[in-house]
Order: C-alpha cells, then sequence, then structure tokens
C-alpha cells in the first residue's frame, strides 16, 4: 500500500479537554489534533466522538508515523503510542516476520515500514526491513521475476548499509549482510562482513552467545576460510561477475578463465563460467563448465544442478536433464523455478498433464510467477 493511499484513511480530529485513550494513559494534549483511523461505515460529517474507539486512534498515529515522517507532532504521536501500548514493537515485529514468512509481502512491508516510523533510531528495526527485502527479493528471483528481484536486492542493500553503520555496532548486521553479498557473489564484501561479525563477538563467552550465537561465529568462520581457501575475493573473480552480470560476458569469461588458470578447483568460478557461456547460449561449454563445478564441490547446489539441467534440455538430453532436476529439486524443494523447468521439460516430452501439474505447484509456492500462468493458461486452453 503506497503512503498516498494510506494517509487517504486517516483524518485528523480535536479533542474535547480531559479525553484519554484508556484509564492508564496520560492526558492527551487537546491543542494538537489527533490521527484517526476511518472506519468503513464513515461518511464526511459523520463522525462521533462517542463511538471513537482507541484502537482507531492508535491506528491513525501509526500511519502518520510510518507515511509522514515530517509532521511536527510525531515525536509526541509516539510518545502516545508507547505509553498506550508498551510491548508494541514486539507485537509489530512478531506479526511482520510472520507475514513475511507467509509471503503476505504487502501487509508484511506496511508492518515493518511502521515499526521504522515507530523508532527510527533502532538499527534493529533497519535490518528487519533489510532481512525483509531480502527475502522478498529472493522470493521473486525464484518466480524468475529478476528486474523486481533486483530492485528488492538494491534496497536490501540501502538497509543493511543503515544497520552496520550503527552504534554501538550491531553483530547481526554484519552476519546477514555477509551472506546477502554471498548471493551477490561479492564475495570480498562478504568476507570482510564475516571477519567483523567475529571481532566484534570475539570477547563475548560462549554462554553469553548462546547455541546460536556459537553457531553463527562457527559458519562465520567457515565462510572466511571457503573464500580464502579458494581465493573467491580476488579482484579477477569479483570483476568477472560484475561484467557478466552486466552484460559484458565476453570480457567477463576472459577475466574468469585467467582466475581458473591459477584456482582451478574452484567450484564457484566453474558456475559462474557456465552462467556466462548459458547466457551466451553456448550449451555445450556451459554444459561442460556446470559439470565441472559439481565434481568441485559444488554438488549441494541447487542452482549448479538447475542450470546444468537447462543446458541438458537445449542439448536434447531429457533423461539428463530430468535427473539434474530432480537433484536441484531434493536440495531445494520449494524453489519455484525448478519446479518451473519440470513443467517445460514435461512439454518437450509431450506430457501435458505432467507440465500442467508442475505449473499449478509452482502457482502454490508463487502465486505471482507470470511465466507459469501464461503457461498453465495455454495448457487449460488447449485441454
Amino acid at each position: 500500500m503506497g503512503s498516498a493511499h494510506s494517509l487517504d484513511l486517516v483524518y485528523f480530529i480535536s479533542v474535547p479537554e480531559g479525553f484519554q485513550l484508556s484509564p492508564s494513559a496520560f492526558p492527551i494534549d487537546v491543542s494538537i489534533p489527533l490521527p484517526v483511523q476511518k472506519k468503513d461505515e464513515d461518511a464526511p460529517g459523520n463522525f462521533n466522538m462517542k463511538e471513537l474507539a482507541p484502537e482507531q486512534v492508535l491506528a491513525g498515529i501509526l500511519t502518520v508515523l510510518a507515511y509522514d515522517r515530517h509532521n511536527p507532532h510525531t515525536d509526541y504521536y509516539r510518545s502516545i503510542v508507547v505509553k498506550a501500548r508498551p510491548d508494541i514493537k514486539k507485537e509489530l515485529t512478531e506479526a511482520a516476520i510472520l507475514k513475511a514468512k507467509n509471503e503476505d509481502w504487502e501487509l508484511a512491508e506496511e508492518l515493518f515500514i511502521t515499526l521504522r516510523g515507530l523508532d527510527p533510531e533502532d538499527p534493529a528495526a533497519a535490518l528487519n526491513m533489510a532481512l525483509f527485502l531480502d527475502q522478498r527479493a529472493e522470493s521473486y528471483r525464484r518466480s524468475g521475476l529478476h528486474e523486481d528481484a533486483d530492485a528488492y536486492d538494491n534496497d536490501a542493500l540501502q538497509y543493511y548499509a543503515e544497520a552496520m553503520d550503527a552504534e554501538p555496532p550491531l553483530p547481526d548486521a554484519y552476519f546477514n549482510a555477509g551472506f546477502f553479498y554471498m548471493k551477490q557473489h561479492d564475495f570480498h564484501e562478504a568476507k570482510g562482513c564475516f571477519e567483523t561479525f567475529l571481532a566484534l563477538t570475539c570477547d563475548a563467552k560462549d554462554e553469553e552467545l548462546g547455541e546460536n550465537g556459537i553457531y553463527k561465529k562457527e559458519r562465520a568462520q567457515e565462510v572466511i576460510d571457503a573464500i580464502s581457501n579458494g581465493n573467491m575475493d580476488d579482484e579477477a573473480f569479483r570483476s568477472a561477475y560484475q561484467l557478466i552480470s552486466s552484460g559484458q560476458e565476453e570480457k567477463g569469461l576472459e577475466r574468469l578463465r585467467g582466475f581458473l588458470q591459477n584456482n582451478p578447483k574452484v567450484w564457484n568460478a566453474w558456475f559462474l563460467l557456465g552462467w556466462g557461456l548459458r547466457r551466451l547460449e553456448r550449451w555445450q561449454e556451459a554444459r561442460q563448465a556446470f559439470e565441472q563445478a559439481v565434481s568441485c564441490g559444488g554438488d549441494g547446489s541447487a542452482d549448479t544442478h538447475n542450470e546444468l539441467a537447462i543446458c541438458l534440455m537445449e542439448l536434447q538430453d531429457a533423461a539428463g536433464a530430468k535427473r539434474q532436476l530432480l537433484r536441484a529439486l531434493a536440495l531445494a524443494p520449494e524453489d519455484a523455478k525448478i519446479i518451473s523447468n519440470l513443467g517445460f521439460l514435461a512439454l518437450k516430452e509431450g506430457d501435458r498433464q505432467e507440465a500442467r501439474r508442475f505449473f499449478a505447484t509452482v502457482l502454490e509456492y508463487a502465486p505471482d510467477d507470470a511465466i507459469a500462468a501464461a503457461e498453465l493458461a495455454k495448457l487449460e486452453a488447449g485441454s
């Protein structure tokens, strides 16, 4: 929901002397108008102060805090909410995380924006927003909505940067940003984030960290070692990824081949080589690169098997493609792009019923997947 539309659902009222939201709330300053969330049945000139519910005021205030940051009374409104609902941040955070988990993106975003408005200086709110946007981007990318995914990635990066700038430092911001950069194949930045996380937590005792904190330290060190041992923070590797992702595949492949001469066992580099070749539709070369990625340690990557399957489909090896897609699906059972590729493979094999089943399953996991929706509609129309 956009900010303009949200604020359209709020109107401001003047309240009489002695007005209180609840017996425990502090007195309201009657000189400052209160924002009120409209009821569905509200009509102009039909407002009755006796029917005003405290929830309407709280909802109106939260909307203003979220979408009208320049309102001169935000500090006052914020104090009303905190006094009336001391646990409001915890409640909103839990609700937002649940909505994001269920991929109810629009409502989750509203809740996270509201949390930011409620406490703009809270680095945890910035980190939660970054994690939400990161998760949303990943979901959209699995559904083939790459432009939308890139846009949310860019927004997530801004919030990660804000969370990492917090004082005192927030270790979890660096830990989660590290994995964000890993997905971007920016291993240099990822390594720096994990090193900072370890530096910030090095003096903490195990009992302070708890089981989850200990796991994070071990995982961070594991990733740092993998990057260092594979020399993945090398400038040639970084620039190769940037060139390929920006459409300069030939230049990127040249850099990458130079890197592989000195680092022939880095599966991520073979994957990147295959990805660049696949973008150029050089299917046989791409297949060989992905097979090399699998043999060098990329067997546990669903993306590697999925990309190899795409090449095999183009090379008319349906049986090989199916084997790779089923391996990918075993590693990532809810990945819409893998299920979608199984649908396209079924179409190639002439099994329309199986293809229909796969595309319908895609839409269960990714309702916004336009490609699966279009293919399913074609199948339904032809049945």
